[in-house]
């Protein structure tokens, strides 16, 4: 049975960031983030993680973001919701109604 995501659901105001890389001088380069249009969109907790990265562990928590159909964000974008920020991972307009727009993001904890 396909699920449905009904307006009132989408009551958070995502921010889509997309990534402005510019080179240092020294051969690497340096990210910064530009804030583009808001989109109103449902957050669904799918799962906790932990991660060992170089002797330390960090915690991951992906999620299911459920937004109004609309062109997919480019690839490296992330969506920003006040302080919190997510990491873009994969969307597929094809898993979800023809409305929907469904993109599987992960938390990113400083």
């Amino acid at each position: 049975m396909e699920q449905r995501t009904k307006i009132g659901a989408r009551r958070k105001l995502f921010v889509i960031e997309t990534p402005i890389d510019l080179p240092d001088g020294f051969g690497g380069f340096t990210r910064s983030w530009q804030a583009g249009p808001t989109v109103w969109g449902a957050l669904e907790t799918l799962r906790f993680d932990e991660r060992r990265i170089a002797d330390r562990t960090e915690e991951v928590a992906t999620h299911r973001l459920r937004l109004r159909r609309r062109t997919p964000p480019p690839a490296g974008s992330r969506f920003a919701l006040g302080p919190r920020r997510f990491d873009l991972r994969a969307s597929d307009a094809a898993e979800a109604p023809a409305r929907d727009l469904v993109c599987l993001v992960e938390e990113i904890r400083p």
